[in-house]
């Protein structure tokens, strides 16, 4: 089943308060967003924590198709919801960066530092200004040469895993308390070079967002070979545990018969919730915004922050 955003209009279903606990109408469910977002403060934790730090990978290696738009999003909406939220963000364009607020430029203690120079990760990660529980590893310019520099590197594809379990909140309850990050989310560029491998090799989940249109199926399968051969390889515990279909348009048949397929081939795999195309989406970032803070009561937000509540749900895959 496909959750669109006439859908979301509509409310829970029952199911889905029994899941989330949340019996309020629709309207006092948005209300509650746009205060919480506009205000920059929690109004308590909706969801409950994760045991241990869940690392999710987010990739596609086709471009355009809302890698980096759906990691910010979803990363900010989970803090909304009280979580603790980390941001890597391991493309050179340094999109993620921007979207969230956070310095870049050239010289900023970065990802390239982690990752190149082996600073430690939580030396060069900073709070996003505008959501509460939010912290980033911004990207810089710098690390567009790291595919090279990382070539004669002993273990260079387990950097980023050493820096991410390296840090001193990535962990479980019993380990770290209640500190922990929750979540780490690691944007990646749309290439499967050394930098996505890297991610590939420190996570534990793989969050995929397609583009419901036809081209977007276009390469996944080689996607999908790369992951079978890192977990044969490199990193057994990575899964993909969420696919998110994108820039949905609820009038074509195209964008349906896209969803469908994308869910008959991956079944539970698929979040129900399908993110919109928006204006709003897509202006936020030159705000140095997510659109959860831009326009919390946008579609877009709202399909965004019930993305998030869904994979804070489904939990971990075993």
């Amino acid at each position: 089943m496909v959750r669109t955003a006439g859908d979301l209009a509509d409310g829970p279903t029952e199911t889905e308060d029994q899941q989330y606990g949340d019996h309020s109408t629709p309207l006092a469910r948005a209300a509650e967003h746009i205060l919480r977002a506009r205000h920059g403060v929690q109004l308590g934790p909706t969801l409950h924590r994760p045991e241990a730090t869940r690392v999710v990978v987010v990739a596609n290696q086709k471009g355009g198709v809302g890698k980096t738009t759906s990691t910010v999003n979803v990363a900010a909406g989970l803090a909304q919801l009280g979580q603790r939220v980390l941001v890597i963000d391991l493309d050179p364009q340094g999109n993620a960066s921007t979207a969230l607020g956070v310095d870049h430029r050239r010289g900023v203690p970065s990802t390239y530092d982690a990752v190149v120079e082996g600073a430690p990760l939580a030396e060069v990660s900073v709070p996003c200004p505008d959501v509460d529980g939010l912290m980033v590893v911004p990207a810089t310019i710098d690390l567009a040469g790291a595919e090279i520099e990382l070539v004669s590197v002993v273990a260079r594809e387990s950097r980023l895993a050493k820096a991410i379990k390296g840090h001193p909140l990535v962990g479980s309850a019993a380990e770290v308390g209640d500190e922990r990050f929750d979540y780490v989310f690691i944007d990646c560029p749309p290439s499967l070079g050394l930098l996505t491998l890297n991610a590939l090799v420190a996570g534990e989940e793989m969050m995929i967002p397609i583009q419901a249109e036809y081209y977007a199926l276009e390469g996944l399968g080689q996607l999908l070979e790369t992951v079978e051969m890192v977990r044969q390889h490199l990193n057994p515990r990575l899964n993909v545990s969420t696919i998110m279909v994108t820039m949905y348009d609820a009038r074509t048949r195209l964008a349906f018969g896209v969803a469908e397929e994308v869910r008959e081939h991956f079944g539970d795999q698929v979040l129900k919730t399908t993110v919109p195309r928006s204006v709003r989406v897509s202006e936020a970032p030159s705000y140095g915004q997510t659109v959860m803070t831009y326009d919390p009561g946008s579609t877009g937000a709202l399909c965004y922050l019930e993305a998030a509540r869904e994979i804070a749900t489904k939990g971990a895959p075993s």
